[in-house]
């Protein structure tokens, strides 16, 4: 995919952007100190992003290189909560049979421009028709672009849900659903929902040159993209012109810094400002370093392990429950999470409404692990991959480390695994083409709704098309989390969810691993910061101190 490369600056305009950008980028890797510009806020990210669109992607990773910079959504999270707000719509009703809804678009707001495009019109309904129908229509000019494959739209059903999405006029539109979907309206304030430009994809085809919507993105957001090395840096400019007031920091700069101590490094010397997931080993000292300032909450999320169902022998449910019992969560959370942690026992944790523990649990025993195997037929044990994780994520700070630790667990009870890895869209391009045996995985919730999790992570819409990393489908189930969407009683849908988490507890399509606490690290310099439920970070209300 052309995304995953370094952005094509090719024109004269930004040719001099590219080769400041490219000096700066040598200068904030380099060992020496470097202190930023006072007008430039940078941002250790813990890798780069599959895309620069987030339509076409699902790690945080690049929700947050994308989602809260360039772009908008007709609705949005108010920081910190997960209260859903006006954004580029400033109103909408939704019909008695909770089926249409229509939405009334802010007047005024404008798009970004670039080197060789210049907006003639502010955002109205045409955006929102063109931004839906890319990823709904496949006869749309855009929907083949990057592979026509848009996980999170496509995973989640939209494509079943929506029947039409309507211009009523430049600033009304009107989205019409099959059945009511209690999650629909937190759903348009994720980052895939984000309003792209329909004039710049007119202008783009008009030029030959389509595949520029992605690599060289404008949207409404209160940052401009500006350029894009991969590996190294992504570079952005306040937009003067944001229809929320124009942001305090003039420059954003994603320093792309995989090595968690290196990135607690970079914010020590003032080469960042913010930093994502400092290592849990750090945490004792960073807290002691006055000139530190370190955020933190309960996250919304879940480290675990997905065994590809498709695959022998894990197309066995006893195989899959000896893996399970084989593993020691606790130790996990013990060394590598220093205790910033909790055991998981569902794919989701218990701050998440409809949580039950009332169902099948896998303890450390691997005396029952190996009489699991007996009764499948591998009393001698069998041969697997494990894939670890690349990156450091909150859920799973290092990969490596707890690859060994399961390798040893998995060795135990007479399962050889091959440590095995990728960088990180490459990893998340092969899982979800089902390459893997067993990969560590994780997901950070987008909408505070258990739906995110149970029909985004194992719907039988998202085995190939979305985030199913076990390739799971079993139609009850499936039934049971479809029927939860369509009402909107929480005490109904509670109930539908607890009997989906005790059957997926006792498929064991993935093991869940732990539910993590959730870190920022930042200087003293740092205003505004508001910590996110969704671990993803805001950057246009942020200033910067002397």
């Amino acid at each position: 995919m052309t995304a995953y490369v370094a952005t094509r600056i090719s024109r004269l305009a930004h040719g001099v952007v590219r080769a400041g950008c490219l000096l700066f980028a040598a200068s904030v890797s380099g060992s020496a100190a470097y202190a930023a510009p006072d007008d430039t806020l940078v941002y250790c990210s813990e890798g780069s992003p599959e895309s620069l669109n987030p339509q076409l992607m699902l790690s945080g990773t690049a929700r947050n290189a994308t989602a809260t910079t360039i772009y908008d959504r007709l609705v949005d999270f108010r920081p910190g909560t997960t209260e859903i707000v006006p954004a580029l719509a400033e109103s909408w009703t939704i019909s008695a049979d909770q089926k249409t809804y229509l939405f009334r678009l802010r007047r005024g707001v404008k798009f970004h421009g670039t080197g060789f495009f210049k907006p003639t019109r502010d955002f109205n309904a045409d955006d929102v028709v063109f931004s839906l129908n890319r990823q709904w229509r496949t006869d749309h000019p855009y929907h083949r672009m990057g592979g026509g494959s848009y996980q999170y739209f496509q995973g989640m059903g939209m494509d079943k849900l929506i029947v039409s999405v309507e211009r009523v006029d430049a600033h009304s539109v009107r989205i019409v659903l099959s059945r009511p979907d209690a999650p629909f309206l937190a759903d348009l304030a994720m980052p895939f929902m984000s309003i792209l430009s329909a004039e710049y994809g007119a202008k783009l085809l008009e030029q030959g040159r389509p595949e520029d919507i992605d690599t060289e993105p404008i949207g409404t957001g209160p940052y401009a993209f500006r350029s894009y090395v991969k590996d190294s840096m992504i570079r952005y400019d306040a937009n003067p012109l944001y229809w929320r007031g124009a942001p305090d920091i003039a420059h954003l700069v994603f320093v792309i810094t995989p090595n968690a101590s290196v990135r607690v490094q970079k914010v020590r010397r003032g080469e960042c400002q913010i930093a994502v997931a400092p290592p849990p080993a750090a945490l004792p000292a960073i807290r002691q370093d006055k000139s530190l300032v370190l955020r933190e909450q309960e996250g919304l999320n879940i480290g675990y392990l997905a065994m590809n169902t498709e695959k022998p022998p894990f197309n066995n449910v006893l195989v899959r429950r000896a893996v399970a019992h084989a593993l020691n969560r606790q130790a996990y959370v013990d060394a590598i999470f220093h205790g910033n942690a909790r055991p998981a026992i569902n794919p989701y944790p218990p701050t998440l409404w409809s949580y039950t523990d009332r169902v099948r649990t896998y303890p450390h025993d691997p005396a029952k692990a190996r009489a699991l195997l007996r009764e499948a037929g591998y009393s001698g044990g069998f041969s697997a991959t494990l894939w670890t994780l690349p990156v450091s994520r909150p859920y799973n700070p290092n990969g490596r480390t707890m690859g060994e630790m399961m390798q040893a667990d998995l060795a135990r009870v007479g399962i050889k695994v091959e440590l095995v890895t990728y960088d990180w869209p490459t990893y998340l391009n092969k899982v979800r083409r089902g390459e893997h045996d067993m990969a560590q995985l994780g997901w950070s919730g987008d909408n505070g709704d258990p739906d995110n999790f149970l029909y985004t992570l194992f719907s039988c819409d998202a085995v190939t098309r979305g985030s199913n990393n076990a390739r799971y489908c079993r139609t009850d189930f499936n039934r049971l989390i479809t029927d939860a969407r369509a009402t909107s009683d929480v005490k109904a849908r509670s109930d539908l969810y607890a009997r989906a988490l005790a059957m997926l507890a006792d498929d064991e399509p993935v093991v869940p691993l732990v539910h993590s606490t959730v870190f920022r690290l930042m200087t003293t310099r740092v205003a505004g910061y508001v910590m996110n439920p969704f671990d993803i970070d805001y950057f246009a209300g942020l200033t910067l101190k002397d």
